[in-house]
């Protein structure tokens, strides 16, 4: 069964089936160096990251926005991997749809071909600005300097795609932002190149879905997400018993995340698993410390085989 939503603009009056009013800001991107794909959106509006960031890993990205029609994002995908570049599928999509006046999407392909359409009918200031490999734009806004300064941001900003799309909406923020104010916030970035594997094309998936800051909670939402990575790469080192390299990502992942006391944990632990006692004891004291659960945990290990059968080194690890 289909919703519809009854809108009056400017004299008029639209019947538009499936309808959510997400205004907001929002880039579309692809990133050479990579060949990622990524949408980063903020929004007041909950749960901004549910409708508007749409992307598959080797096909493109979308993000729909405005009066939003969901379909969009699934039916942009399925044209641009079917072959039709993001300007093909935005313009068969804008064709075929009757409340196309008061839409804003943009579109990127995994060739860095961008596409965006804002319709004349969104709620100014609304506008965008596309780049070279992206597009930024916006609905609702404060005043229509917001997209300019996303894209400048974007094009000055360093780092990797993630890095670069959060410094477009902390410009957008910056220069006034939604009038409305800010309530969520998400990121969305696949790989270019599929895997066959759908959740190893999914490099990043965030979202703030309510919160009075929702570019600081995404930024620290993006910290623990890299610490984490280091943490699951520091596990696959250890598989392969190459012991140097897994501590050294289990201390970059501490570093990223130091009010996390899992992390220096299973650092301790392989430390102590490979009769490195002496440096493990130190981090050991600290998170049990923080936490007497992880003191009651360690016993446990050595029957999984993450710490040696070795009395007289649990009771020291124990100890502490």
């Amino acid at each position: 069964m289909k919703r519809f939503a009854t809108i009056f603009i400017a004299g008029f009056t639209l019947v538009l089936a499936q309808t959510r009013p997400v205004s907001t800001y929002s880039i579309v991107a692809y990133d050479e160096a990579t060949g990622q794909l990524g949408v980063a959106v903020q929004s007041h509006w909950f749960s901004v990251g549910t409708v508007v960031p749409w992307a598959k890993a080797g096909v493109g990205a979308v993000a729909t926005q405005s009066f939003v029609r969901v379909e969009y994002g699934p039916d942009g995908l399925a044209l641009m991997e079917q072959g039709r570049t993001a300007n093909e599928a935005l313009d068969s999509l804008v064709a075929a749809d009757e409340g196309r006046d008061v839409r804003q999407v943009a579109m990127v392909d995994v060739h860095g071909h961008v596409a965006t359409y804002t319709g004349s009918k969104c709620i100014q200031a609304a506008g965008h600005q596309q780049g070279k490999n992206f597009s930024v734009q916006a609905n609702l806004m404060d005043r229509p300097t917001v997209w300019p300064a996303m894209a400048r941001a974007y094009e000055q900003a360093t780092g990797d795609l993630a890095d670069r799309m959060l410094a477009a909406l902390n410009a957008a923020q910056a220069e006034g932002g939604d009038i409305r104010g800010r309530q969520s916030a998400a990121m969305l970035i696949v790989t270019g190149e599929p895997t066959g594997i759908p959740w190893k094309d999914v490099i990043l998936d965030l979202r703030v879905d309510d919160h009075p800051e929702p570019l600081k909670e995404l930024a620290r939402l993006l910290r623990i997400h890299r610490a984490y990575d280091h943490a699951n790469q520091g596990d696959l080192y250890v598989e392969k018993k190459e012991i140097g390299k897994a501590l050294k990502e289990y201390d970059l992942a501490a570093k990223l995340y130091p009010e996390n006391p899992e992390l220096p944990y299973w650092t301790a632990v392989t430390l102590a698993s490979e009769g490195r006692l002496a440096e493990a004891l130190p981090i050991f004291r600290e998170v049990f410390h923080t936490n007497a659960a992880w003191k009651r945990l360690t016993p446990r290990l050595v029957k999984s085989d993450l710490l040696p059968d070795d009395p007289d080194l649990l009771e020291q690890i124990l100890a502490q």
